[in-house]
């Protein structure tokens, strides 16, 4: 882990992309600013840990078996159905 030491108003860059800033400090609390491109889900850990349990208990949970099909190929026609009748020439 990269350890920095940054005073109020000092920023770092992430990637050319991500800055996060020193805002405040109050006692032992630090404001942090964290300027992201949109695409870049940026979350408190104990946000993303709840996120990443509910995900996996989704992933586990049970959940109603899809009923079995008949095993029929329905993407292939079905060749006796749609066979066309040639008439006989006599």
């Amino acid at each position: 882990m990269l350890v920095l030491s940054r005073k109020t108003g000092e920023s770092i860059v992430i990637s050319g992309s991500i800055i996060v800033k020193i805002m405040r400090v109050e006692g032992d609390v630090v404001k942090l600013g964290i300027q992201a491109p949109a695409e870049v889900p940026v979350h408190r850990q104990e946000v993303y840990d709840e996120i990443q349990r509910n995900n996996q208990e989704a992933l586990t949970r049970n959940r109603p078996i899809a009923p079995k099909l008949s095993g029929k190929d329905l993407s292939k026609p079905d060749l006796e159905k749609s066979a066309v009748s040639t008439p006989k020439v006599k």
